[in-house]
């Protein structure tokens, strides 16, 4: 199994209401040096200005990003080049980044190469810890930044911590 840890920052809440406007994937092994990123055009005329704040683009700017169409194609092929075996989607908070990179996946290209589900690793420091209220921020060594490819290296940095030092059986 390969691991993409991935990141996303949008304008909005929802996937088709409002839009991806980047994100960045890393494989999670020793070296963390294949990652993706990608800037979207956005595809709905909706958004919200705090929002989009977080990305670090004005509205002007993200006019001119990629058609996201392209976007999803090339992401979906350097995940199929990237990974030898299944790929599997994990990120921070995955029912954010999921339900956008899946919903642009398949309403762009027809598919998704990451399957119908994702891992939360969030939830697997938790288990980890047997604590709900714990959470994984202090293992990242990157600095998170909100730029995507940052804060999926700093999460994948943790991973390999969990990994590692605290005993979480994954292979990668």
């Amino acid at each position: 199994m390969a691991y993409i840890m991935v990141d996303i920052e949008s304008d909005g809440p929802i996937p088709g209401d409002y839009s991806m406007i980047s994100f960045g994937a890393v494989l999670v092994d020793e070296q963390l040096d294949k990652t993706f990123y990608a800037k979207l055009k956005p595809i709905s005329d909706k958004f919200i200005p705090e929002a989009l704040a977080v990305s670090g683009y004005t509205r002007e700017e993200t006019l001119s990003f990629d058609d996201p169409k392209l976007v999803m194609v090339d992401f979906k092929k350097w995940v199929d080049m990237t990974c030898k075996d299944r790929a599997i989607f994990i990120s921070d908070n995955n029912g954010f980044d999921w339900m956008f990179v899946c919903w642009y996946f398949h309403h762009f290209i027809g598919t998704n190469p990451f399957g119908f589900s994702s891992q939360n690793l969030g939830s697997l420091y938790k288990g980890i810890e047997r604590d709900t209220f714990k959470t994984f921020k202090h293992l990242r060594k990157t600095k998170h930044t909100h730029n995507p490819v940052d804060d999926a290296k700093g999460n994948a940095e943790a991973l390999l911590i969990m990994k590692k030092d605290m005993g979480l059986k994954i292979k990668f």
